[in-house]
């Protein structure tokens, strides 16, 4: 069991961190990340970790190329660093990273 600081040590944070909790016949995806009360409805919350969830689930489903392109647009993203949300050390909106990933498919 890893818990949040060592979590945030491993992979930059729970803003980036994917879930899944997968069983014999069933899997159940969803970002490590709780509800974020404190930026809720202020357009700040970085999407990432539900698209990297989401990423583990197409690929959970054999959807390896829908899920290839979504990831290589996320990390073409956060590779140039230009728009990212506050808790990547940038100012971006939650809109503005999500368009710039959808720019980048």
């Amino acid at each position: 069991i890893i818990d949040d600081p060592e979590l945030d040590a491993i992979d930059g944070g729970l803003g980036l961190a994917p879930g899944a909790n997968i069983g014999e016949n069933i899997a159940v995806f969803e970002a490590v990340h709780g509800s974020a009360p404190d930026i809720a409805g202020q357009n700040k919350a970085n999407p990432l970790a539900l698209l990297f969830t989401s990423v583990d689930m197409l690929k959970y489903l054999k959807e390896n190329e829908k899920a290839e392109q979504i990831e290589k647009a996320v990390l073409r993203v956060l590779e140039k660093a230009e728009v990212l949300t506050a808790d990547l050390g940038g100012s971006a909106t939650t809109e503005e990273l999500t368009a710039e990933i959808i720019k980048n498919l």
